[in-house]
């Protein structure tokens, strides 16, 4: 066993207001420990806590976030975060390196010990003093620095893989607007082609369950159970694939997932994104949250994920409600009767072989990411050993 050494020997409080109001960058931090754009900006910024580059804050309240403590090392120019942050420092970074740190506090043990020494009644805090008491394996700085460029490496790598998937599926955007967008009157479309609804063209339209036993029953290997937490537009998330057993498999038999299926996401904040399934995940199931769309042409599925992952789609299934916000549930019946644009089927085809090929790098790309993710958080694992 490593000898542990305590974080509060390492770290003092820092709280410098931006009374100047010098620093205009407002920034949150989100359970994936980075900073973001936050939510809403409070009215009174001069209070706000500055966060300089090369120190830490974290969100102090852990009710109603999840399994993970929102804390984040500033990498970018300076900013500031809400009051109720705590923003702190390393005292000397030849003795422990902010990056190693950093990689300690993405550890889910980390995160689960911020949450047991969590307190409070109505809402439940992991104050300055139990930060404190965090304890962890300190090395040589030499050692914590080699440490640090074995992860960044594996996240440049995910970083370059990242940009050729968006470069991959721009491609395929621009395919498929110069051959069934740009120049096309919907009014007067070309011959051969017609407009009809989008079931018109599928044998297969419809979203599964939650199977008996719920959460507490997923694991880490059985039948893939797809989540609308899984489906981004042209990009699937193996990260949190939850899986479950062949007899809750069999609850959920009606929505067996295929080869070249579209998934849908029709409730939530990611209402309308979809993607293809991929191969590797195959077995697989969904839950009430995701809509199977399988085309009765196989040449037809790369064309209808463009055409779902539209902007004009998007506008056309979401609308918007009355109070002006976007609405976050779409039917089955208004998946249905959705109105698309049918080109020939010889199109189709000449479409769905360049597009197909585009896809299969993307796979890989993204497949070599998953397998990246995972030595990552076997280094972050054996950091305590």
């Amino acid at each position: 066993m490593k000898n542990y050494q305590r974080l509060g020997d390492y770290i003092r409080p820092v709280d410098v207001r931006n009374r100047d109001l010098k620093v205009n960058l407002s920034q949150g931090i989100c359970n994936a420990k980075y900073f973001q754009n936050p939510k809403q900006v409070a009215d009174n910024p001069e209070t706000h806590k500055v966060v300089r580059t090369g120190q830490f804050a974290y969100n102090r309240a852990t009710t109603r976030n999840g399994d993970k403590i929102s804390i984040a090392l500033r990498e970018g120019p300076d900013c500031t975060v809400s009051s109720a942050y705590q923003v702190f420092e390393i005292v000397d970074e030849n003795q422990l390196d902010p990056k190693y740190l950093m990689m300690w506090f993405k550890r889910p043990e980390f995160d689960r010990l911020a949450i047991f020494y969590s307190h409070g009644s109505a809402h439940e805090f992991f104050e300055w003093d139990a930060m404190c008491e965090v304890r962890l394996p300190i090395p040589s700085i030499a050692r914590q620095r080699e440490i640090v460029e074995e992860y960044e490496t594996l996240s440049r790598r995910i970083c370059l893989n990242e940009q050729m998937i968006a470069r991959l599926e721009e491609t395929a955007q621009a395919l498929y607007r110069k051959m069934f967008v740009d120049g096309i009157d919907k009014e007067n479309l070309p011959e051969g082609w017609r407009r009809g609804r989008l079931s018109e063209v599928c044998s297969k339209i419809g979203s599964g369950a939650t199977p008996k036993g719920g959460k507490d029953s997923y694991s880490d290997i059985g039948i893939s159970l797809i989540r609308s937490m899984n489906v981004f537009d042209f990009n699937f998330c193996y990260d949190d694939l939850a899986h479950i057993s062949n007899t809750q498999a069999k609850q959920l038999d009606s929505v067996t997932v295929k080869k070249n299926d579209i998934l849908f996401n029709i409730t939530g904040a990611s209402v309308a994104r979809c993607c293809m399934v991929p191969d590797v995940i195959l077995p697989a199931r969904v839950n009430q949250h995701v809509m199977i769309i399988r085309s009765k042409e196989e040449c037809m599925s790369y064309y209808l994920l463009c055409v779902l992952c539209s902007d004009e789609a998007k506008q056309s299934l979401l609308g918007m409600s009355q109070s002006g916000s976007t609405r976050e549930a779409i039917t089955k019946s208004e998946i249905e009767s959705f109105k698309i644009i049918i080109p020939p089927t010889e199109l189709l085809k000449n479409f769905s072989d360049k597009v197909g090929t585009i896809f299969s790098h993307v796979n890989v790309q993204k497949q070599e990411n998953s397998k990246l993710t995972e030595l990552q958080s076997l280094l972050l694992a054996r950091m305590g050993k």
